[in-house]
This record gives structure tokens, sequence and C-alpha cells, in this order.
């Protein structure tokens, strides 16, 4: 992709408000999304989210309205609730240290990430609070490249935020010790006009320290 056509992928993406419900993205478009979330970096390559599709109909309206009513939730081809995983970053869960295994080294040098990994992050896992801030966070790098990764080939999204997490948790009847909802994200079509997508300048948004 030239920087012309990822600019103009950046152009085209905007948060849409109603998406055409007759519209359907295909699968291999889907997948596509999915693959690029699924290739997304991470802090210590964690890889601290799941993608929750959720195609169910009656489901998503019973969804809606956890979601402050937004059209979007209905009106779009795919729904994807973007979770953040709390259990699996513990370091007593054993995950972390197979996420280090996945490259050879003596197990001298896997005790020693595991270690660096489990102070750098003390705080951070100290309560299933501050390890949901940190893994919401790092989902919502996969969440941006998946956006842009749907404009790039046409398809509209909207990041949600707007909801009630609790009450959504409950709907989706998640263990909230494994998996947080981090953001709502619906996929499809526009039905109207992109609004005038609003910026601030470059001088405004970048400084150079020399």
């Amino acid at each position: 992709m030239s920087k012309e056509e990822f600019l103009k992928a950046m152009n085209f993406r905007h948060a849409c408000k109603v998406f055409d419900d007759t519209k359907q993205i295909s699968k291999e478009d889907f997948e596509f999304i999915l693959e690029v979330g699924r290739k997304s970096p991470s802090s210590f390559g964690m890889e601290p989210w799941k993608f929750l599709v959720v195609q169910n109909e009656e489901l998503k309206e019973k969804i809606r309205p956890a979601c402050w009513d937004q059209v979007q939730i209905t009106s779009c081809s795919e729904l994807v609730i973007v979770l953040a995983k709390i259990e699996d970053v513990k370091v007593e869960s054993g995950i972390p240290e197979k996420r280090f295994a996945r490259r050879p080294m003596p197990q001298e040098k896997r005790d020693f990430y595991v270690n660096l990994y489990a102070n750098h992050l003390k705080d951070t896992l100290s309560s299933d609070k501050n390890i949901y801030e940190w893994t919401a966070r790092q989902s919502y790098i996969a969440a941006g490249n998946m956006m842009t990764a749907a404009a790039s080939i046409g398809i509209d999204s909207c990041p949600i935020e707007g909801f009630e997490k609790d009450k959504l948790e409950e709907i989706l009847q998640l263990d909230t010790t494994k998996y947080q909802v981090a953001l709502v994200l619906p996929f499809g079509y526009r039905i109207n006009e992109q609004s005038e997508q609003l910026r601030l300048s470059l001088d405004e948004v970048v400084e150079y320290i020399k």
C-alpha cells in the first residue's frame, strides 16, 4: 500500500453512526479484519484480548439497550465485542511464561523474562481493576488496527465506549475474573454521507525536541 492509499483509508474512516442493514460484509473481508487484530502488537507480547463476534440477532437486541440504545449495534453487519483478558496475564496463571517460551531460549533466560515482567508490572498486576486498565489499553491497539484495515477495503466501523459495562458483561454472561469488556466495535457499510472529518493541525499535535 502506498502512502497515498494509506491516507485515503484514514480519510475514509469515521465513526459511522448508522449502518446499512441490507449490506453484509463478506466472510473473506471480515476474516481479514480479524486477522489484522490478531497480528497486532502488545506489551510483552501478551496479546491480552479476545474478539467476541456476536452474530445472534436476538442477542444484539439485548445488547443494544446496554449500549445507550445506539442503532449501530443492530444495524451493523458484524458486531465485535473486544474483551480485555484478566486472569491470563497474571504470573501465577502460567500464561506469561508460555508466551515467552514461544521463542527458543534456555530456562534461565525464560525465568529472567518472567521475573522482569512480574517486577515491572507489580502494581498493575496487584488487582483485577489495575489489570483491566492495562489490558484494555492494549486492546485498543488491536481495535485501531482493525478499524484502519476495514477502512482500507471500504468497510466502516464505529468504536463505542458508551455502554454500561456491568450490565453488558451480565448479558454476555462473562466470567469477569477472566474477561471484561474493553470496547464495542461494530463493522458494516454506511448508509449516510460521511460527516466532515475534523482534526487539529499537525503543528498543534506534534512537537519536536532537538
